[in-house]
């Protein structure tokens, strides 16, 4: 599933010359890098962690993009010396900073400036990234000053804008909204001299949790490239949860059922250590059981076993009634689903398994207790 995604994409936007660069934190498992990586994705990433592992697993540095408000000098100096294909530079102090840092070595920074382009993506407010009131990016009107500033510093040279209006969005004209005001700040920037070469939309789709259809990359290709026609750029698309998340399954174990005051705790041995979404944004996955027995359906709450009230897979759910000892699949939890997981209440992370070509390995062992205390002094 993830190749074929990765393939729609590839096919979708064939027409112009373009770059996708996987969002290494949706998942960033060495596994699914490789994969990837050896399908000719680009990486992007926002750490220095995610970039060496991008790195580990084959992606050419100058196919890696450097993402992230809060770039630490280490991992700016990082990416400079690991010659990456470019920084996103979110802010004119973060340029400043890394114009210095390149200048010192003897090098030159590759830069886009992200810009805040103000549109509603419609999608949960933690995950909106372009409205004005993100600490994202830049407002798109003060693009320009900031650029030509950043021009004139010997250790950067700017290479594109791009904006990421935000994660799981579902209606597509947000997207093309968006495409159209950095185009058009594009044609601004190259009328006056710059030398530009990219032209980055950031994320790509959103994922229907609940299993229905959602846009497809010809979809999002019928939206974008009517806004770019014409621009000698290359288009840069950064997906991540629609490459991944509906690859992953989540198994968890019914401990207990129990009721208390009419309303019915299924109790499993996941928590939201394990998958924080529905505690967080109180998202959806589906939650089924690996064998059916046909058996009448239940409303209740599957919750997990860490001391926290919001320690919950699904409230309020229809299933089929349960008993203790079987198994239950989460579905689509492919994309932040590891990637968010954590040792709280000491509990180890999960092992993860990939399904390919009809057979099946293990790509990270389970976690034990003297992984948990390894780093303690």
């Amino acid at each position: 599933l993830v190749e074929e995604t990765w393939d729609a994409y590839s096919k979708a936007f064939a027409p112009v010359p373009h770059r996708i660069c996987y969002a290494v934190k949706a998942n960033g498992n060495g596994a699914i890098l490789r994969l990837l990586a050896e399908r000719g994705a680009g990486a992007d990433i926002v750490s220095g962690g995610e970039l060496l592992a991008a790195l580990r697993a084959g992606f050419p540095p100058e196919r890696i993009v450097f993402a992230g408000v809060g770039k630490t000098d280490e991992e700016l100096v990082l990416g400079l010396e690991k010659g990456i294909g470019e920084f996103n530079a979110e802010s004119e102090d973060e340029i400043v900073r890394l114009g210095a840092a390149a200048e010192a070595r003897g090098r030159q920074a590759r830069v886009s400036l992200r810009v805040n382009p103000d549109i509603d993506p419609g999608t949960h407010p933690y995950i909106s990234t372009g409205l004005r009131e993100a600490k994202f990016g830049v407002p798109i009107a003060r693009a320009g000053d900031i650029l030509r500033r950043a021009r004139q510093r010997p250790g950067i040279r700017v290479v594109g804008a791009q904006c990421h209006l935000g994660s799981q969005i579902m209606d597509l004209a947000p997207l093309g909204d968006a495409a159209r005001a950095l185009a058009d700040l594009s044609r601004k920037l190259l009328d006056v001299g710059f030398d530009l070469e990219t032209f980055d939309l950031g994320g790509g789709l959103g994922v229907d949790y609940e299993g229905g259809t959602t846009a497809s990359p010809s979809a999002l290709a019928e939206v974008v490239l009517p806004a770019i026609e014409g621009l000698p750029l290359t288009l840069v698309l950064e997906p991540g949860r629609s490459l991944v998340a509906g690859a992953g399954v989540m198994l968890t174990r019914v401990l207990y059922v129990k009721e208390n005051e009419g309303r019915r705790f299924v109790i499993v041995d996941a928590g939201m250590n394990d998958l924080l979404r529905p505690a967080l944004y109180q998202a959806h996955h589906r939650v089924e059981p690996v064998a059916p027995r046909g058996g009448p359906a239940v409303v209740a709450d599957v919750v997990g076993p860490v001391c926290e009230t919001g320690d919950f897979l699904a409230r309020g759910r229809e299933i089929e009634r349960p008993e203790p000892g079987d198994l239950l699949a989460v579905r689509d939890t492919g994309a932040y689903g590891f990637a968010m997981s954590s040792r709280y209440n000491l509990r180890p992370r999960a092992a993860e398994v990939m399904l390919e070509g009809g057979g099946m390995r293990l790509i990270r062992r389970r976690e034990t207790f003297e992984d948990l205390v390894r780093t303690e002094v």
